[in-house]
């Protein structure tokens, strides 16, 4: 009687261990899916997401699916008297989850809040000079992607780059890549890769690719890319990837390794849209 009355406490721990793991995480998942995407949703979209209607009718249905997922996991915060709203919700979103389409994924595992600003905002951040010393400055920002778990956006500066899916210059789509970057780890200009074998080619090409940019900054040559991604290689990482989805035409004509890097890496072709 004891042997039957273990047996079915171990059968019922394990099965509570499921539902509060991984599998408990992807039928959530697979039940906020199939719940129909709000009309209202849609008209947001609609209104505020240009680049959505060029997408074919697969990519738009995943991308419908993913922000549905999106926002029933991520927490939105407004800033500086900012209300947040389902217009706010939905075109972050949308614009945040372009960056999953036709790939794994967990939807930014480590990011738990977006905090939305009216416009620009200042923080305060330390640096450290030529000597070693550390010392705070404040800077005026339009968005911020932090390893403890939060993105923060300029909602004006979030329409500004929705509005034109054509000028290269995307601020959501610029700070979750920083989000795929640190999934890892720190961001460093090189996200989880789906085979070991991918990061040669990637490392050789985005490095070169990057001392050519760092070059054209140093000696005011002209870039497809914006001198601000010549600072680092996370944020290299990040400026491409807005010009991969918002230029890709430029982009292949004149990187065409490293859009082919890019194109490997989100399984996308954005040329093709």
């Amino acid at each position: 009687m004891f042997a039957i009355l273990l047996v079915s406490l171990l059968g019922l721990a394990a099965i509570v261990w499921l539902a509060s793991g991984p599998a408990r995480v992807r039928l959530r998942r697979q039940q906020v899916r199939r719940q129909p995407f709000p009309k209202a949703w849609r008209e947001i979209i609609k209104r505020r997401i240009p680049i959505f209607k060029t997408l074919p009718t697969h990519l738009q249905l995943q991308l419908k699916d993913h922000i549905k997922v999106f926002l029933s996991e991520k927490q939105f915060v407004g800033c500086d008297g900012l209300a947040i709203t389902d217009e706010i919700r939905v075109t972050i979103a949308a614009q945040a989850c372009l960056l999953l389409l036709n790939r794994n994924t967990n939807y930014y595992p480590k990011l738990r809040q977006i905090l939305v600003y009216p416009a620009a905002f200042i923080v305060d951040k330390e640096q450290r000079d030529g000597n070693g010393l550390h010392f705070q400055h404040r800077a005026v920002l339009l968005g911020e992607s932090w390893e403890e778990g939060q993105v923060i956006l300029s909602w004006q500066e979030t329409l500004k780059g929705a509005a034109d899916p054509r000028d290269g210059s995307n601020v959501v789509i610029h700070e979750f890549a920083h989000q795929l970057d640190q999934e890892d780890g720190s961001a460093n200009g090189a996200p989880p890769l789906a085979h070991p074998a991918d990061y040669k080619s990637w490392s050789d090409t985005l490095g070169r690719e990057f001392s050519a940019l760092q070059y054209c900054a140093n000696n005011g040559l002209p870039s497809l890319f914006s001198y601000y991604g010549a600072t680092n290689p996370a944020e290299f990482f990040a400026v491409i990837t807005e010009v991969f989805f918002e230029q890709p035409d430029e982009f292949l004509n004149l990187h065409p390794q490293l859009y082919r890097e890019l194109s490997h890496y989100y399984r996308l072709d954005p040329l093709q849209w």
